[in-house]
């Protein structure tokens, strides 16, 4: 155990570096209708290349970046980074303002500052991204801290042209009750439901239950963690078209996804 808080100790001095180093990357996971296997959006994920330990995993560093506050600092630059890089691709045509949405995950810790609001707008303006294009995703973490105060910053966003994703929906106790007072976009449906789902009747039965919830309250639907055929087969059946995973593409860097960007764009082989 001993062990085990002096490494994280040592991981988190490391961290504290590692932005003025230039160790940090942003990848893109691809979002796609199935309809038409076209690219709609992606979202964007950290990655921290250590200088001695190589790529670090997200579910290691990411919440000793919560935890320590650092996330303020970092997810600024996510946000900043984000909005430029996807600024540029349609600045080279590889995507259109109106059919595409870049997806950047927001923490608590993030969302909880006072000139939030201010701080999105600024990256919008200083990047020249249009603000339809960006969607922000939140989590239920964010929702029950201060439902009042979480409302009163998306409604704010809203007015910008932002829009808003609850990522991993039904994972938590309280989503259903807020859901209706947010004023949310998309339902994302967490992968724990998607893996199983073609196997294990409680989870096909969530899967069921959250998109005819986002029907009625005419909200849109992602997957995430789609990497079997079968998977995106049973999501379509219950009328959830749009997902992201393994299926179609992990999440790679930017260079990596303006080719996947062009070889989407490229008629189907005959």
């Amino acid at each position: 155990m001993q062990k085990a808080a002096s490494e994280r100790l040592r991981l988190e001095n490391d961290l504290r570096l590692a932005l003025a180093r230039g160790e940090f990357e942003l990848h893109f996971q691809p979002q796609v209708d199935a309809r038409t296997n076209q690219i709609i959006g992606a979202e964007a994920l950290l990655r921290w290349m250590h200088p001695t330990l190589g790529a670090q995993s997200p579910a290691l560093f990411i919440p000793i970046l919560e935890e320590s506050g650092l996330i303020l600092e970092v997810g600024g630059w996510v946000l900043a980074e984000a909005c430029h890089a996807c600024a540029q691709l349609l600045k080279q045509g590889m995507i259109d303002a109106a059919q595409f949405s870049l997806c950047v995950n927001i923490s608590p810790r993030q969302f909880r500052q006072a000139d939030f609001v201010e701080r999105v707008d600024s990256c919008l303006a200083s990047s020249h991204l249009p603000p339809n294009m960006l969607k922000l995703e939140i989590t239920e973490g964010i929702v029950i801290q201060n439902i009042d105060d979480t409302i009163a910053k998306m409604n704010r966003l809203k007015r910008l042209g932002v829009t808003f994703a609850m990522d991993d929906f039904g994972t938590g106790y309280s989503s259903l009750t807020y859901l209706k007072r947010l004023p949310v976009d998309v339902l994302k449906i967490d992968q724990s439901f998607v893996r199983d789902a073609t196997v294990d009747a409680n989870d096909a039965e969530i899967i069921r239950a959250i998109v005819a919830m986002a029907h009625s309250l005419g909200l849109d639907i992602i997957a995430e963690g789609v990497e079997q055929h079968d998977q995106l087969e049973f999501l379509q059946q219950q009328g959830c078209h749009h997902y992201q995973g393994y299926l179609f593409s992990k999440a790679v860097p930017l260079q990596s996804f303006h080719q996947l960007l062009h070889d989407n764009r490229l008629p189907a082989p005959c």
